[in-house]
C-alpha cells in the first residue's frame, strides 16, 4: 500500500475549512441569543423554584433581548426535567433552574440516575442558598436547639419528625439528630411540605425542618415554635431566630443548606455560559428580586461558573456522608 503525503493545496483547503467552521461558530455565539430560551423547572408550577424562575426569566429577558419560556417538567425529585436538559443540544437555548437534590444529591440516592451532573451538565450560577428552620409543635417544651437534643434523649423512641421526601434535607438532618443522640426518632415522609406542616400543627409529628415560606405564618400565629435555622447565617425573614451553629450545634448536618442554581448542557460554549451567568447575576442584584427572594427565606449568592463549580465540589462529600448515614436509597 502506498501512502501519499497531503499536497499543499489539500492542506490549505483543510485549514480554510477549519477557519471557516470556527468563524461560523464565533458568529453564532456573537449573535446569541437570536430566538427564545427555554428555562426548564423540574418541579411543579406554583412552588418556590417555579416562582423564582418566573421572576428571573422576566428580568433576564430584558437583558438578553429574547423571551425566557418557563417549562415545568416535574417528577421523580427533579430527575425528569434535569435529564431533559442534560440531553438537549448544547447551543445555549435550554437551561435548567434546579435544586441541590436534582443537581447533586440524587446521585447518592438513586441507583439508576439517567444523567451524570459532572459529565452531562455545565454548572452556571448558584443563585441562592435555601436554609431551613427547625420547628416543633408547642407541646414540645424545648425553646432552643440544644434543649431539643435533651428532650429527644429523654423521650427515646417517642419523637417523630417529618420530611417532604426520603433523602430530602429534612430527612437527612432528622436522621443525623436521631443517630447522634441515639434517640430512635421516627421518620414520617410526606408527599410535599404542606401536608407535613399540617400534621406538625396537628401534633401528629413533633418536629420538622421547614422552609421559611411555609413555616413563617404558623410561627407568627404561634401554631408552631421556631428553634433555629440551618446554615451559617440567620434568615433575613426570621432575624430573631438564631442559627443552630450559633447555639453550639456545630455538626455539618446543621451547617449545610440546600440551594437553587442554573445549569446548562455539557459542551455549551464558554462565552454563552458566561453570558447566561452574567444575566442571572444582573437579575439577582436588582432590589425587587432580592426582596422577593429574601421573603422566600433564601439567601442570594454572588456566584459565577467557577465559584459554583468550586462550591459544588466542596459540598459533595458532605452530602454523600449524610445520605449514606441515613440509609436512604431509591430505585
Amino acid at each position: 500500500m502506498t501512502f501519499r503525503l497531503p499536497t499543499q493545496r489539500a492542506l490549505l483547503l483543510c485549514a480554510t475549512a477549519s477557519v471557516a467552521a470556527l468563524c461560523m461558530q464565533a458568529q453564532a455565539q456573537n449573535a446569541y441569543p437570536n430566538k427564545p430560551i427555554r428555562m426548564v423547572v423540574p418541579f411543579a408550577a406554583g412552588g418556590a423554584t417555579d416562582v423564582l424562575a418566573r421572576v428571573l426569566g422576566q428580568k433576564m429577558s430584558a437583558g438578553l433581548g429574547q423571551p425566557i419560556i418557563i417549562d415545568n417538567k416535574p417528577g421523580a425529585a427533579g430527575i425528569i426535567g434535569t435529564d431533559a436538559v442534560a440531553k438537549s443540544a448544547p447551543d445555549g437555548y435550554t437551561i435548567v433552574l434546579g435544586l441541590s437534590n436534582s443537581l447533586m444529591t440524587n446521585e447518592f440516592l438513586y441507583e439508576k440516575l439517567p444523567y451524570d451532573t459532572q459529565r452531562d451538565l455545565t454548572l452556571v450560577y448558584q443563585i441562592a442558598m435555601a436554609p431551613l428552620v427547625l420547628v416543633v409543635h408547642p407541646s414540645v417544651p424545648a425553646k432552643t436547639g440544644p434543649e431539643l437534643l435533651k428532650y429527644v434523649v429523654a423521650n427515646k423512641g417517642k419523637v417523630a419528625y417529618g420530611s417532604y421526601g426520603v433523602g430530602a434535607y429534612p430527612h437527612l438532618a432528622g436522621a443525623h439528630m436521631s443517630l447522634a443522640t441515639q434517640s430512635d426518632m421516627s421518620h414520617v415522609a410526606y408527599k410535599g411540605e404542606a401536608p407535613m406542616m399540617q400534621d406538625l400543627i396537628g401534633g401528629q409529628i413533633q418536629m420538622a425542618y421547614a422552609s421559611a415560606l411555609v413555616a413563617k405564618p404558623h410561627i407568627d400565629s404561634g401554631k408552631i415554635r421556631a428553634l433555629g435555622v440551618t446554615g451559617e447565617r440567620r434568615m433575613s425573614t426570621l432575624p430573631n431566630v438564631p442559627t443552630l451553629a450559633e447555639q453550639g450545634m456545630k455538626d455539618e448536618a446543621y451547617r449545610v443548606t440546600g440551594w437553587l442554581a442554573v445549569a446548562m448542557p455539557a459542551k455549551t460554549p464558554k462565552p454563552i455560559v458566561d453570558r447566561i451567568a452574567q444575566e442571572v447575576r444582573k437579575a439577582t442584584q436588582q432590589p425587587d428580586v432580592r426582596e422577593r427572594v429574601a421573603a422566600m427565606g433564601f439567601e442570594i449568592k454572588d456566584s459565577s461558573p467557577e465559584l459554583f463549580a468550586a462550591a459544588w465540589k466542596q459540598e459533595r462529600p458532605v452530602w454523600e456522608r449524610l445520605i449514606k448515614q441515613s440509609g436512604a436509597k431509591l430505585e
